[in-house]
């Protein structure tokens, strides 16, 4: 419990990880550009902590306008410089080249047979266990193995299964808040709803 008397998972106790936790985390991302963002963001924390990355969310937004995949689309060797000079981001050439290059992906993705937004859901698990404690979350599962390997099949760079579980964790594919949790539940019902909706458009 917190000292505002709510039970979090504890890697949500204080701070911007707290707002986050209780706003974000598990809470479904199904638009393109959302998820295009959190794919990259996951890519870019890979090595770092999390907090890192919020703390320059706003400056990867300004940086890879506003992670509108058709802009990011556009940019050449003068943008990867800019960015490798911007402060306000993780510079790291590696990942600032995958992230422009999975702009591409995610527009080739529209002209086949599923969008990116659906192809990332369809490895949705239809169940999600209220993990006991932390420790039993796992890293990779079988859906994040099969994710990775089907973005890699369509161009994703720099997703391995554990990067495509984060992703599923952080938009709602599956719900690791803890039992006892205070979002949990609500956090559960946005998930069956975003996956009732989306077998609906199917």
């Amino acid at each position: 419990m917190t000292d505002d008397g709510l039970v979090r998972c504890a890697w949500g106790a204080g701070g911007a990880m707290r707002d986050y936790h209780d706003r974000e985390w598990g809470r479904p991302v199904t638009d393109e550009t959302g998820l295009y963002e959190r794919l990259c963001l996951e890519a870019f924390q890979s090595g770092l902590s999390w907090s890192t990355i919020l703390a320059k969310r706003e400056g990867f937004r300004r940086a890879f306008a506003g992670f509108e995949p058709d802009a990011v689309t556009r940019f050449g060797a003068r943008d990867v410089e800019r960015l490798l000079g911007d402060a306000a981001i993780v510079r790291n050439r590696a990942k600032i080249e995958a992230a422009i290059a999975n702009a591409g992906a995610v527009v080739a993705l529209r002209g086949g047979e599923a969008p990116f937004a659906e192809l990332v859901w369809s490895f949705a698990p239809a169940t999600s266990p209220a993990p006991g404690q932390e420790g039993d979350i796992p890293a990779v599962t079988v859906e994040s193995k099969a994710l990775a390997k089907a973005l890699k099949a369509n161009g994703v760079r720099f997703v391995g299964p554990t990067t495509a579980y984060a992703l599923m964790q952080a938009c709602g594919l599956v719900n690791d808040h803890v039992a006892g949790c205070h979002v949990r539940a609500a956090v559960e019902a946005e998930r069956t709803v975003a996956l009732q909706r989306l077998a609906a458009r199917s």
